[in-house]
């Protein structure tokens, strides 16, 4: 019985990556607009972690260093319906459009626990 739980998926939790590239010299003015929209998204339903990161100055070989032009944001996901919601609600619609001149490319990495 206990094996059977060890090789049951008890979780369906989502990780996200998601790396956002801004115009040369525009992360500061992207990341005063986006941390106005992290409360509202930890507000969502579903939503466990949400929050920008940039590259760590450190000394460490193996880092790869994404840029001065990236933002990686860093999310927690109860599952994959909540993930979908919060794509399309109606403050990430806003945000999208407030920060359309400063994004050049936007790519998410969607996981689960192994």
């Amino acid at each position: 019985m206990f094996n059977s739980f060890l090789t049951q998926k008890v979780s369906c939790m989502i990780h996200v990556i998601a790396s956002i590239h801004v115009v040369a010299g525009g992360r500061d003015k992207f990341l005063t607009a986006f941390r106005k929209l992290v409360p509202l998204v930890l507000a969502e339903e579903g939503c466990i972690e949400y929050g920008p990161t940039i590259d760590a100055a450190t000394d460490i070989p193996a880092q790869a260093r994404k840029g001065d032009d990236v933002v990686t944001v860093v999310e927690k996901w109860e599952s994959v319906a909540a993930l979908k919601a919060h794509l399309v609600a109606p403050h990430m619609q806003e945000y999208r459009g407030q920060v359309k001149p400063l994004v050049t490319g936007t790519t998410l990495h969607i996981l689960e626990s192994a």
